[in-house]
């Protein structure tokens, strides 16, 4: 089945750039383009794309907006919307999040994490930027005892990362988590928690970007957290990496 994507940005290079990518995968195409925020509701109304790429400042309605007019949580039947943008803002991230993003990128972060942001989209995956996961983590460091919160939102595609984080956090004092990991495992959650794509987890351990990902997903299932952030914030709340470590 082919993925139906709608490019939402006011840049013509960078749709240029995102068409280019996208449409060289067997199993994407980019059916529509939009220049400003207004204009991409228009077009997910008439061509019904499965995922919506979108940038946060637009003309006329701004890509957090169109996140939720699109995706957030009044609406019946949401589309699935990834964020791209320039800017790695804290307040972006969580109001994307909130909105209903179900993935939040930077533009540099390049083709592959692009390609893997789709794919993960429409498999009910949250994927978020290692970048911004790493900034993530290192504000989680300096306050290592987040308030536990062991019933995140029910919808995998408006979960925050501070409930993610939330619902990696170990258990009060005197009830230490089970640690239900194999050794390969652990190697693979140490690397999420510094911001490694699948692509450069596999070169780290000799392994496919298939087979991390396969990885990553069972240990998602293991800690019972929806996404990346959650599987870093586990590593860092249980000791498994330490800042610089």
């Amino acid at each position: 089945m082919t993925t139906r994507i709608l490019i939402a940005d006011d840049q013509d290079d960078i749709r240029s750039g995102f068409r280019l990518v996208l449409d060289s995968q067997p199993d994407m195409t980019v059916v529509g383009e939009a220049a400003d925020g207004v204009a991409a509701v228009e077009a997910a109304a008439r061509l019904r794309p499965d995922v919506v790429l979108a940038d946060i400042r637009m003309p006329r309605l701004d890509g957090l907006e169109l996140t939720r007019r699109l995706a957030g949580p009044d609406v019946a039947t949401p589309t699935r919307v990834i964020v791209v943008t320039t800017f790695e803002l804290d307040e972006y991230v969580h109001t994307a999040l909130r909105n209903g993003a179900c993935g939040f990128l930077l533009k540099r972060s390049g083709p592959t994490l692009l390609i893997e942001a789709v794919r993960a989209a429409m498999a009910g995956d949250t994927l978020i930027s290692p970048q911004v996961t790493v900034r993530l983590l290192d504000r989680l460091s300096a306050n290592p005892n987040p308030h536990p919160n062991p019933h995140p939102h029910s919808n995998p595609n408006s979960t925050s990362a501070a409930a993610s984080t939330s619902a990696a956090s170990p258990t009060p004092a005197g009830h230490p988590v089970p640690d239900p990991l194999t050794i390969r495992e652990h190697e693979i959650v140490r690397l999420v928690a510094r911001g490694y794509t699948n692509a450069e987890i596999g070169a780290e351990l000799y392994i496919t970007a298939g087979t991390a990902k396969t990885h990553i997903a069972n240990i998602q299932a293991k800690l019972r957290v929806r996404n990346r952030v959650g599987i870093a914030a586990w590593a860092w709340a249980n000791g498994h990496v330490t800042p610089g470590g």
